[in-house]
């Protein structure tokens, strides 16, 4: 089986939310994980510290531990605001070089998803600040509407990567579509915004998936994780990905990009 690792890139600073209602959220829902003893104090701490400190990105960090590992990597960045993505373009900009000239693939964190002329701009948008010719895309929140694809291809992206379902890529026109298998979020949270689970817990579903899809016969898992929650704040998600890492190198896994994977697509 081949897989393919990505990171959503949903933050990066606190301030940048300081018109909206994130941050008390943020802090009422943590405090909760704690009183309910899913995190402990220290942890709860250091999420507090962690937003005194204006860092809400762990790229370098994340970055660091792919390349020991040898995960070829996408992460992908926003340069439109919506649905509490509110980085400015300029961070944007900024982060998107490091990233590509730390040896990683880049692409689109989309907002619009519906209208063929704003997905467009951001397409324009991404070029520019890029300097890519080719490049993917992944909707935030994974959300699409019945045209949504249509409108990825037409815009000239060679790949999406926001459809959550158990099947291999496939091609729509010149658009090549890479289902998502594994989240994070969905996963630890569960659909409800509380960490749900023991770390223990948390790997035995994870496990599941990996023999199902095995089972199914795909040939090819994705995995998203969030650079944010590469950091001792958020323990049982750091040591989740690190342990599943490590868990499909041991299954003999072989690591791929989408775009080397897109040209071979038929």
């Amino acid at each position: 089986m081949k897989v393919i690792v990505s990171h959503d890139v949903d933050h990066l600073t606190v301030w940048e939310h300081r018109r909206d209602l994130i941050l008390p959220k943020f802090v009422v829902r943590s405090g909760m994980e704690c009183l309910l003893g899913r995190i402990p104090v220290s942890e709860y701490g250091r999420r507090l510290r962690g937003m005194a400190r204006n860092q809400w990105q762990n790229l370098d960090e994340l970055m660091a531990f792919n390349r020991e590992r040898r995960i070829p990597s996408t992460f992908f960045v926003g340069v439109s605001n919506g649905k509490g993505l509110a980085y400015s373009v300029e961070d944007a900009a900024y982060w998107i070089r490091r990233i590509i000239d730390g040896g990683f693939d880049c692409g689109v964190h989309g907002i619009n998803f519906d209208s063929p002329e704003a997905i467009r701009e951001e397409h324009r948008k991404f070029r520019s600040l890029s300097g890519l010719d080719s490049f993917g895309i992944r909707m935030h929140y994974l959300r699409t509407g019945p045209d949504t694809l249509s409108h990825l291809e037409k815009a000239g992206y060679c790949f999406d990567a926001s459809v959550y379902a158990p099947r291999d890529p496939y091609r729509v026109g010149e658009l090549v579509e890479f289902p998502l298998h594994i989240m994070d979020d969905y996963l630890i949270y569960g659909g409800g915004r509380l960490q749900r689970a023991s770390f223990g817990e948390i790997v035995e579903d994870t496990r599941k998936i990996i023999d199902e899809a095995e089972r199914k016969g795909l040939k090819f898992l994705t995995l998203l994780f969030h650079d944010r929650y590469y950091n001792e704040a958020f323990q049982s998600w750091k040591n989740w990905y690190i342990w599943i890492i490590d868990y499909l190198k041991g299954k003999d896994a072989e690591f791929v990009g989408f775009r080397e994977i897109a040209e071979t697509i038929k």
